[in-house]
């Protein structure tokens, strides 16, 4: 990413974060949906805001297929996604 979309990014998570807050979510739920962005963002090397849905999609379909739902469930809750 270049500077203005780390800033972007930056303004964006940190707006997550507190929306989940707000909405009464755990520590440990907001560290994990927090992981689950970071990854997205370096995986497509963009702030997430500028993905489309079949990226989304694709990029979903790829961790079910190699992890499994249940395995993504799981980690979710310990290690994120």
């Amino acid at each position: 990413m270049n500077q203005t979309e780390v800033n972007q990014f930056k303004k964006l998570y940190q707006r997550h974060l507190r929306l989940l807050k707000l909405q009464g979510k755990s520590q440990k739920t907001i560290d994990a949906y927090s992981r689950a962005v970071r990854r997205i963002s370096e995986h497509f090397d963009c702030c997430p805001d500028q993905l489309t849905p079949e990226q989304l999609e694709i990029y979903f379909a790829k961790l079910v297929e190699t992890w499994g739902v249940q395995k993504i469930r799981l980690s979710g809750n310990s290690r994120g996604l």
